[in-house]
């Protein structure tokens, strides 16, 4: 979902939403709860560094899928598989979800059906 037209992008008339699920491996959200409370400060950089100014990931305990939503003025997280640094990281983070052959997330875009 990318949408520059929302209300609530009064900053930036670029801004880009993307919402997305990935899906974690039973019993591993307490890890990767922990392994993003101590995100590597290089990553955070590059985030920053690529627009994204908000990142918010929730999880489902009922089907342990995780819910991302990002607003970017630049590229999305999911758009950055050549950078060496996210790619260290996908590889990290592989042995807690499901994940395609390149460790990348399995991710599911979401179309936006509602907006106030």
């Amino acid at each position: 979902m990318r949408n520059g037209g929302n209300p609530f992008n009064e900053i930036s008339t670029n801004m880009n939403q993307l919402a997305f699920k990935m899906y974690l491996k039973p019993n591993t959200i307490e890890e990767y709860q922990k392994r993003h409370d101590m995100i590597w400060p290089e990553l955070k950089q590059l985030l920053k560094d690529t627009g994204i100014g908000s990142y918010h990931i929730y999880h489902d305990p009922e089907t342990n899928c995780l819910f991302a939503f990002q607003q970017t003025d630049g590229r999305d997280s999911q758009s950055l598989g050549d950078n060496p640094i996210v790619k260290k990281w996908w590889k990290y983070m592989s042995d807690l979800m499901e994940t395609n052959e390149d460790h990348s997330p399995i991710q599911l875009d979401l179309a936006e059906v509602f907006s106030l």
